[in-house]
């Protein structure tokens, strides 16, 4: 009998802490002592106690399945350790606010306050990702790319949607969110400018047979709703330049990330890879309406590529601009820039849902998916 107690006792502090992951050991041992009391009496409190426990050691299990999967802890390039990182993406993807968490991540913050601070231009200079003080023109400093910024959730999505796209959501398991930052790939040297307020969350460089892309991923924190317009340079060895490539995000609510990838033409640079790329970024107010929050965007892996499905519920026309980036571990293995649309003016019709396919041309273990949404200008 005292066995007995013992067991529920353990049961019962195991399934609570079992949410903060801790409580899988008492579940463990609680477990086995009810098996063995099941062994010699068969009766309901020891039934009872088996359960809480069983239950207790699944919980951890499943939030580290939604976490990591099938595979061994790694690092998503946010800084956490695997504790951590497990509580903040299970709570995270259940719409509790887990900002008090970041708090390992003032370094690139109390960066750019003080660049902003010194500069009269309002722009602050990155190399490789990190913050420089005043450099030269074409000083290059190579370094290991900075990808500790945060995850934030910036969006809701609904429970169910229209009954016209039947089971989007069992279809659809990925909403359109990143809670998985891959560690930059990049080791070609990069130097460039951004708007005080925008911090670079990843780095990448990919190229294929035709092209070579650097990929930025970043993230609005200036407090406003921004229009980013992007300027990338490819340059020789001896800083000349060879190619130019000109990027636009129309509209970035404040705190959202977003992608701007430049793309150059191999043909442009004699068939050879740039020794090195530059990038200056400006802002300024959008000439759009934003609805980022107003649409809801899924994505379905199929095979070696992706469906891209974005509902409108507004009573306006909207353009969605969505990039999808594979990953094969930690590599960034290819980029799409995909526009899902119901009409020839690329926008997707009140009320209605589009969808998109992109292919991969390598092979991938996981997406990670960025999009904006604006209303769609009338063309006549």
């Amino acid at each position: 009998m005292q066995m007995l107690v013992v067991a529920i006792v353990l049961s019962i502090c195991g399934l609570l802490s079992s949410f903060i992951l801790i409580g899988i050991f008492p579940s463990i041992i609680s477990f086995c002592l009810s098996i063995y009391c099941l062994s010699k009496e068969k009766t309901i409190n020891t039934v009872r106690a088996l359960l809480m426990s069983l239950v207790g050691i699944l919980v951890p299990i499943i939030m580290y399945l939604n976490t990591f999967g099938l595979h061994l802890p790694y690092d998503k390039g946010e800084g956490y350790g695997t504790f951590k990182q497990i509580l903040y993406d299970n709570y995270s993807n259940f719409g509790f606010d887990m900002s008090f968490m970041v708090k390992d991540y003032k370094t690139i913050d109390e960066q750019v306050a003080a660049t902003a601070a010194t500069s009269d231009d309002g722009i602050y200079y990155v190399s490789d990702g990190v913050v420089q003080e005043e450099a030269g023109y074409n000083e290059i400093v190579t370094t290991e790319a900075d990808s500790s910024e945060s995850s934030l959730d910036n969006s809701k999505y609904p429970e169910s949607i229209f009954e016209s796209f039947e089971d989007i959501e069992k279809e659809y398991e990925t909403t359109a969110k990143s809670t998985e930052i891959g560690a930059s790939d990049d080791d070609m040297p990069s130097y460039g400018g951004l708007p005080v307020g925008t911090l670079i969350v990843a780095q990448y460089f990919r190229e294929d047979d035709h092209n070579c892309n650097p990929v930025l991923v970043l993230q609005n924190k200036t407090g406003n709703l921004c229009r980013y317009e992007c300027m990338f340079t490819a340059r020789d060895k001896d800083g000349n330049e060879i190619a130019t490539s000109e990027r636009t995000s129309e509209v970035v609510p404040d705190g959202a990330k977003f992608v701007i990838e430049g793309r150059f033409d191999k043909s442009e640079l004699g068939g050879t890879l740039p020794s090195m790329y530059e990038f200056t970024i400006s802002k300024r107010t959008p000439y759009e309406k934003d609805v980022t929050q107003d649409v809801y965007v899924y994505t379905k892996i199929d095979g070696n590529s992706v469906i891209l499905a974005a509902e409108n519920p507004t009573s306006l026309k909207v353009k969605v601009d969505a990039y999808v980036l594979f990953f094969d571990g930690d590599e960034l293995v290819d980029c799409i820039w995909l526009i899902p649309s119901n009409r020839d003016e690329v926008c997707i019709t009140p009320g209605s849902v589009a969808t998109i396919k992109g292919d991969a041309y390598y092979r991938f273990d996981r997406i990670e998916t960025y999009y904006t949404a604006y209303e769609a200008v009338e063309t006549r």
